[in-house]
């Protein structure tokens, strides 16, 4: 999700790609995985070994069994791995794994001696708050001494990419532990991460209140220190997500005690020129997105995902719909009514902004629309019949006459002349 600034007022908006199942790796990280060349093999069982042994000492928070997973060929990178190490001290971990997807696939560093490339899966879990683990991809330079594997480097690059980074690996990080959330910050403030804690604390009994279906109900938030620093955890350019006050990585679909594992990613220089209601906006919106996670597919398009979350996020009294749509009020007052409901080209990031504000804006409307004319309920089981489509062609359609009993064209009519009266 995210904010964007503009001299009439602030944007909600949130980066939420609904192309099949994506993970926090989605988003710039890694593809799916190729076949393994032979992970069963000699060298991949000894890999493997290796994997299991780091992974054990991550769990058990033993250094010293860390380091020895290293190689000592590099003082640097033993220093780099032992600050590394630290840095997650407080981070409150349920499980560690590692899987062996490949090895090859990419030049190994030079590391002097016999050495090895090597695709990783990481798997890890929060205690208390995910019920899925977190997927993130790693691609090491395996050294061998002496008969045994060590990591010797995590810097391998796959068609131009690399691995997931994750917060540790920007500095320590700081825990701060709401009653309904959990903030990991580095290089801010605890105030900063206090206040983040409480308007997420805020966010996720408010969704509550709209959506009584089964979901997590607690929500987790990463603070990183600046906009590159948040890029580099989506694998992603820092220019696509200037202005952008946060966004939220997961995966789309899943059900009950297998929600997947959301993180809401803040970028601080954005985030703090909010104010406390936009910073609640915010917020709020991208909680909604945990919330509805299991309930959104591929069929759903971003006119619905986005809408709906921005319909929660402004479900507080205090602005009008001109001030909460200031682009799209722009665009109606100047005789440019829309034609159709936006499609999910519209939310790309990077494109034209005023066009990407009009999108978040239109979609709000459009579930507003659903709200005041049928009741909230109708637009819970609106969102939730879309979700259900086996396949995205007429899952709209479909949806609409079943719950709300209307065809697609009635009802972008309906939308178009709400749009003109709110607006015009």
């Amino acid at each position: 999700m995210a904010g964007r600034w503009r001299s009439g007022g602030w944007r909600a908006l949130l980066c939420l790609p609904l192309v099949g199942t994506f993970t926090l790796t989605a988003l710039g990280g890694c593809a799916p995985a190729p076949a393994p060349d032979d992970p069963e093999g000699r060298d991949g069982r000894a890999v493997q070994r290796l994997l299991d042994q780091r992974a054990a000492a991550v769990r058990e928070r033993d250094a010293d069994a860390f380091l020895a997973t290293v190689d000592r060929g590099s003082a640097r990178y033993v220093a780099e791995q032992r600050r590394v190490f630290r840095q997650m001290s407080a981070v409150p971990l349920r499980s560690w794994t590692y899987r062996l997807v490949r090895t090859g696939g990419f030049t190994p560093a030079p590391v002097g001696g016999r050495s090895l490339a090597a695709q990783v899966e990481l798997r890890y879990r929060l205690t208390g708050y995910d019920t899925a683990p977190v997927v993130s991809a790693q691609y090491l330079t395996l050294a061998r001494r002496d008969g045994r594997w060590y990591v010797a480097s995590d810097d391998g690059v796959v068609d131009g990419k690399r691995g997931t980074e994750q917060l540790w690996d920007q500095g320590t990080v700081d825990v701060v532990r709401g009653a309904h959330s959990l903030v990991l910050g580095v290089g801010q403030e605890r105030r900063v991460l206090r206040a983040v804690a409480g308007i997420a604390d805020r966010a996720v009994p408010a969704l509550g209140r709209v959506w009584p279906h089964e979901w997590a109900r607690r929500v987790v938030v990463e603070v990183p220190d600046s906009l590159d620093r948040m890029a580099a955890l989506l694998g992603a350019s820092a220019d696509g997500y200037r202005g952008i006050a946060a966004v939220t990585t997961g995966e789309v679909g899943g059900a009950g005690d297998e929600a997947p594992a959301d993180r809401v990613i803040v970028n601080p220089e954005a985030y703090q020129v909010l104010g406390d209601f936009g910073r609640r906006v915010v917020i709020t919106h991208e909680t909604a997105h945990v919330a509805t996670r299991t309930a959104t597919s591929p069929a759903t398009p971003l006119w619905l995902s986005e809408g709906f979350a921005d319909w929660v996020g402004y479900r507080t009294p205090g602005r009008t719909p001109r001030q909460v749509a200031p682009e799209l009020t722009d665009a109606v007052v100047a005789g440019r009514l829309p034609t159709s409901l936006p499609r999910d080209d519209d939310f790309r990031f990077g494109s034209d902004p005023d066009r990407l504000s009009r999108a978040y804006e239109q979609g709000w409307l459009a579930c507003r629309l659903i709200a005041d004319r049928w009741g909230e309920k109708k637009l819970v089981d609106f969102y939730r019949a879309v979700g259900r489509a086996s396949e995205r062609s007429g899952a709209v359609e479909s949806a609409l006459r079943k719950v709300l009993g209307v065809s697609l064209t009635e009802f972008t009519e309906l939308w178009r002349k709400y749009v003109a009266t709110e607006l015009g």
